[in-house]
């Protein structure tokens, strides 16, 4: 009751919450025959993109020291939680352990992120709720961005009581203040910035108008009288008002921004010029198929093509979508995480917009889908999704009566076509919420293709292992140089090997290293150590054992293994979101005849009994329907 009474804030709790697993920071090994690079390097390509194969709570711990506040942006896709099994995720685990398990992930990942940085993660209603509350312990509720809806499909499904169209997008910063500093406007579309014109040949460039001139609603000051060029002098229609004061009206004119229609003897408009105004459009929090794309786009028009002997993901998230998220959060150069890589999408559309990427994936899908997919990328035959950019052109609002006669709407289109012509490679029509639309695809010769590479890596195996005789030693699969870069992690070291001085294989500051080694120390090694150290730096040295009973001011001398031996779980490398069995809560006994207590039973195969006891136990905090699809990147 003490604890409970200390905890004043509100916070969603669930079964095992409190359960925090000790994580071995494992090193990276670097796979050469996998990792990829183009034949030839340019201006401003990178290479040192990374793709790493493993379990990706124990891959964001192996990133962390050497991370740590250098990730400008992260986009992940988890498995849904939703119940239903993909072919290349078990995506039904329980609602508990889904919450730890993704608690975990989120706190390495903000410590990941860099002051202005920031996270999206796609997920559905299944824990959408609960994540948002998670998220705001993690990232502090302060951080909170948006709740960003993605259409991830503009069809109808009828085989269900309602049709899913959306997916949420939720985002935090790393810090607010400092992020909404930094983050990026969306650019303008070619038809967004075809409203801006000049048709009185304005010295200052295209305009548009910048309100209508009359309003339902006012006072009485806003019925006075204009004069017209033409002579004709008018008030606001009856029943309106004009939309802007007498003042602003005359400051206006006085400026010249007033346009009265091509004869002068139209209403007035006050002009907004395209130099005016923000270089770029504020994002919205609804974003439509029409804009991003959707799954079924993602699958059918781009990866099918792109890999048509491999068998793309259900419900792959598509590039133009990544594009967007990507172009509010980051700048040439910055880097882009994604720890639940699927098939690529991430790493593809960051490689194609200049952005250093790493991306994490565990299943056997980081070799059949993602390496093809970017060797395809980086050797520049990947043509599809944001390489074959398409943007709307022109659009025209369809209407029964416009219907009846399409030449006219025809023509317009055809005459936006040719205006734009030599800005795309090709034009594609579609009808689209009952709007024509003329989109144009920019091709190849508008972005450059191909170029850079990247490392891939698995995670080297734990560190400690255990002997014929059950007891912990140094994996033997360890060489002298993996034993130090481990070490480092573990003890919080930068490894940094010198070429010059033997024993300065980390440090974690300018004056502080560290020194593994597998011999027996002795006085005279140690001594011999302390004096080449010297009394303004310090040494941590850790071996496999030394005789002295001596001590040094600048070292300090640990054994190895027993000084990390609690220090993590060795030898645990699973850490995924598959399907756990929650424990069993039994029945209370009825003591009314005495006070024994009785000892739970041991959990045996899940059964809906059990599965009941348990939601009780958890205050019926996770008592949903799991009937949606989960999604994939």
């Amino acid at each position: 009751m003490a604890n409970r009474r200390n905890k004043t804030r509100l916070e969603l709790t669930w079964i095992g919450k409190e359960d925090r697993p000790r994580l071995e920071p494992r090193i990276l090994l670097e796979d050469p025959e996998k990792s990829y690079h183009a034949s030839v390097r340019r201006p401003g390509d990178i290479f040192d993109n990374m793709l790493i194969h493993g379990d990706n709570l124990l891959a964001l711990k192996a990133l962390e020291i050497d991370f740590a506040g250098q990730i400008k942006c992260v986009f992940i896709d988890p498995p849904y939680n939703t119940g239903s099994a993909f072919e290349h995720y078990d995506d039904g685990i329980e609602h508990s352990l889904w919450l730890s398990l993704m608690r975990e992930r989120l706190e390495i990942l903000s410590r990941l992120l860099t002051a202005d940085g920031s996270i999206w993660i796609t997920i559905d209603d299944t824990e959408s709720h609960y994540l948002k509350v998670v998220c705001d312990e993690v990232f502090g509720r302060t951080n909170f961005i948006a709740n960003v809806v993605w259409e991830k499909t503009a069809g109808r499904k009828n085989d269900t009581y309602i049709s899913t169209a959306h997916d949420h997008i939720l985002a935090y910063a790393k810090d607010l203040s400092v992020w909404r500093k930094t983050r990026n406007l969306l650019p303008r579309s070619d038809s967004q910035l075809a409203r801006y014109q000049n048709p009185d040949d304005d010295p200052r460039g295209p305009w548009i108008q910048g309100a209508d001139s009359t309003a339902k609603s006012g006072s009485d000051s806003l019925l006075y009288e204009v004069e017209l060029p033409s002579g004709r002098k008018v008030r606001p229609p009856k029943g309106n008002y004009w939309r802007f004061s007498k003042t602003s009206f005359d400051k206006a004119l006085a400026e010249d921004r007033v346009y009265f229609g091509k004869n002068g003897d139209s209403l007035p408009i006050v002009k907004k010029y395209l130099s005016d105004v923000q270089d770029g459009l504020v994002p919205r929090t609804w974003w439509p198929s029409s804009e991003v794309n959707s799954n079924q786009g993602a699958r059918r028009d781009h990866l099918r093509k792109l890999l048509p002997d491999i068998e793309p993901f259900a419900t792959p998230k598509p590039e133009e979508l990544i594009r967007r998220i990507v172009q509010i959060n980051t700048n040439q150069g910055d880097i882009v995480l994604d720890s639940f890589a699927g098939s690529g999408t991430t790493g593809a559309v960051c490689h194609k917009l200049g952005r250093k990427w790493i991306m994490v994936e565990l299943e056997d899908t980081c070799d059949t889908h993602i390496l093809p997919r970017l060797t395809k990328v980086i050797d520049g035959d990947d043509h599809g999704g944001i390489s074959g950019v398409k943007e709307v052109v022109w659009e025209e609002k369809l209407t029964p009566t416009k219907l009846k006669n399409m030449e006219p709407i025809l023509e317009a289109l055809n005459a936006a076509k040719e205006k734009a012509g030599g800005q795309f490679a090709s034009f594609s029509t579609k009808v689209e919420s009952n709007f024509l639309r003329l989109y144009g695809i920019i091709g190849p010769e508008k972005m450059p293709l191909g170029g850079g590479g990247f490392r891939y890596y698995q995670l080297a195996p734990s560190l400690l292992q255990k002997d014929d005789y059950d007891n912990w030693i140094i994996n033997k699969d360890y060489n002298p140089a993996m034993l130090a870069e481990a070490l480092c992690k573990i003890e919080g070291f930068k490894y940094d090997p010198s070429p010059e001085t033997y024993w300065q294989q980390g440090r974690s500051t300018e004056t502080d290293y560290i020194y593994i080694t597998t011999q027996m120390m002795t006085a005279d090694m140690l001594q011999k150590l302390s004096d080449e150290v010297g009394p303004d730096r310090s040494l941590l040295i850790m071996c496999k054992a030394f005789r002295s009973k001596r001590e040094w001011a600048n070292l300090t001398v640990k054994k190895i293994p027993k000084a990390v031996l609690s220090k993590c779980e060795w030898g645990q490398d699973d850490y995924s979101l598959e399907i756990k069995e929650l424990p069993v809560i039994e029945d209370e006994p009825d003591d009314t005849e005495g006070n024994a207590q009785v000892e739970p039973k041991s959990s045996g195969k899940a059964k809906s009994k059990r599965r009941k006891a348990a939601a009780v136990a958890g205050g019926n905090l996770f008592d949903t329907d799991e009937t949606e699809d989960g999604e994939d990147n």
